[in-house]
């Protein structure tokens, strides 16, 4: 049987997908401003759905290659590793973070929902964000400038 897709996309594919994710939360959190409540609901679903595809796709390849080590030099270094650890210890709350949201929505408790969702978009957004940032200096970039 072939790949559909080969491992070594795979990281394009999890930066595209940030990136998609990052987008929806945007744009979701337009449309709640203006109270448009079900095009929100189907952003924040896209996102959760994309962010979800995202964590499968990601894990997949790193059960496969492993860590994947910077080899940036100069001020590059430091920055990327503070971007890297911040992403990766927000990261950790996303999962959580964004279920319990979305449930709260689902059973219609929008108070609660709303009270979280001032912490979950945020983070959920920055992660999104930095995901994109870390694809691209870990395996776009020039590794020096």
């Amino acid at each position: 049987m072939s790949e559909v897709l080969p491992l070594t996309a795979l990281p394009t594919l999890n930066a595209v997908l940030n990136a998609a994710s990052a987008a929806l939360l945007l744009t979701g959190y337009r449309l709640i401003r203006r109270r448009r409540v079900a095009a929100h609901r189907a952003c924040m679903l896209a996102a959760l759905v994309t962010s979800s595809v995202f964590l499968t796709s990601y894990l997949y390849y790193h059960a496969h290659v492993g860590s994947v080590h910077y080899t940036g030099e100069g001020w590059l270094r430091p920055t990327y590793f503070t971007i890297l650890t911040t992403h990766t210890l927000l990261a950790a709350s996303v999962p959580p973070l964004a279920l319990r949201t979305f449930y709260l929505a689902w059973k219609g408790q929008i108070a609660r929902h709303r009270r979280i969702a001032r912490w979950t978009w945020p983070i959920w957004m920055y992660v999104s964000v930095t995901g994109v940032v870390v694809y691209l200096m870990l395996y776009r970039l020039p590794k020096s400038l």
